[in-house]
């Protein structure tokens, strides 16, 4: 297998909606934003399937020295040989994997979040500076397209948080602030064990407004002139938001359930959205 061909099958296999994106770009640019989610898809999986603590970060630290010998000319993992090459093609640095490394390491050392500052800089790391390096590769012409491209890495790094929370629960981890918790009367308990209640109901209503806000903000800052080649983008996030709006309509039982679309129903909003172009 060529390292083309493991990122392909990486992020062919997630089932992610960024996939669906991915599909209507032209071979060059579908080769880098498939070798950079591959990236973010193998540190993101430390994370998420390694049980030992001390064994995730030691296989953080691996790809943070990976990341270096990438960049020096020396790639080993075929991940960061696919990348490698084509990187500075599309101006990504060695410090936007660091940063996402950095991400997943604060998975590694906390479980909450006391407030929603401390929570969005968590989001910046993972998605915001995701977001900023996909603009890159989707391609830009104005500089206010990064600052769009951050706000809408946080509406969906929000609308993530809001479908997981019970699968969160389950790995003993609330990403809701904990001083939203205290401003609806929402023990931390009471999501720990899944119980819903109208206070819980009203906790969530809460984070999906403010989810919604974040999208019409991002959307208000694309410049006219890069929204043809931020389309992928504008797909992903009307992929993300049709989930939000689905977790809303069902009264956002999300703490025994993941809602999720069908891979046809996400082609289908990408197609929309590339004949409409937003």
């Amino acid at each position: 297998m060529t390292p083309q061909q493991y990122v392909q099958d990486k992020a062919a296999r997630s089932g992610s909606s960024f996939y669906y994106a991915f599909l209507f770009l032209p071979p060059p640019r579908r080769a880098a934003i498939t070798a950079f989610y591959a990236f973010c898809r193998e540190v993101d999986d430390v994370v998420d399937e390694v049980s030992d603590a001390s064994v995730a970060a030691n296989k953080l630290a691996w790809w943070r020295r990976e990341v270096d010998a990438a960049f020096g000319g020396a790639p080993t993992h075929p991940v960061m040989q696919a990348l490698q090459p084509i990187a500075a093609d599309f101006d990504i640095r060695a410090e936007h994997l660091q940063a996402v490394i950095d991400g997943c390491q604060m998975d590694l050392e906390q479980s909450r979040y006391l407030d929603f500052p401390g929570l969005a800089r968590y989001c910046h790391l993972v998605a915001g500076v995701v977001g900023e390096v996909a603009a890159n590769i989707f391609g830009r012409s104005s500089d206010a397209t990064i600052a769009y491209a951050h706000k809408l890495g946080l509406a969906m790094q929000l609308t993530n948080i809001i479908r997981d929370v019970g699968d969160d629960a389950r790995r003993g981890r609330i990403y809701l602030p904990m001083s939203e918790l205290k401003q609806f009367d929402v023990k931390a308990q009471e999501i720990l064990s899944r119980s819903y209640s109208e206070r819980f109901s009203a906790l969530m209503r809460f984070q999906a407004e403010r989810a919604q806000r974040c999208y019409d903000e991002a959307l208000a800052l694309l410049p006219e002139a890069d929204r043809q080649p931020q389309k992928p983008g504008l797909m992903m996030a009307n992929i993300y938001r049709t989930l939000l709006r689905e977790i809303e309509a069902d009264g956002f039982q999300v703490l025994h359930q993941r809602t999720s679309l069908t891979p046809i129903r996400k082609l289908w909003i990408a197609v929309r959205t590339h004949w409409r172009g937003r």
